[in-house]
């Protein structure tokens, strides 16, 4: 998987207030995660490429313009990252995912979004969760 020891940060790695800077200056951001996920929480102006969708969508992505990868927590978006910056694309992830984004205070839409689990059982026990108001 990877050659780096714990101690050490991919090159691809970008912390939460990295990658606000990055969007500041242009970025594009791509949500890998399942759209369940991204309507319940996500970085504004950020897209949507499902990571089972990416490669065959890979001509869409500037390899010129920087990409940020994100999903829950950083892993799928980490292999995204990995993929595309050793494919010689200017890509990153955010490190710690919109999980790490939102605990760091950074802004998503909704504002009163939640970062949802993965997964279709996942999304149904949440929406009936929601509904009872708990």
């Amino acid at each position: 998987m990877s050659d780096l020891d714990e101690t050490e940060v991919a090159p691809y790695e970008r912390s939460s207030a990295e990658v606000a800077e990055l969007i500041a200056g242009g970025a594009r951001l791509i949500d890998v995660r399942t759209a369940h996920e991204h309507e319940a929480a996500r970085l504004a102006d950020s897209e949507r490429i499902g990571l089972e969708e990416l490669m065959d969508r890979r001509e869409e992505i500037n390899k010129d313009e920087t990409t940020v990868f994100y999903c829950r927590v950083g892993n799928r978006s980490g292999m995204a990252a990995q993929a595309f910056s050793e494919a010689g694309y200017d890509a990153v992830n955010l490190s710690g995912g919109i999980a790490q984004w939102i605990e760091d205070g950074q802004p998503i839409e909704p504002s009163d979004g939640y970062v949802a689990e993965p997964g279709e059982a996942a999304a149904i026990l949440e929406a009936e969760a929601r509904a009872a108001g708990n």
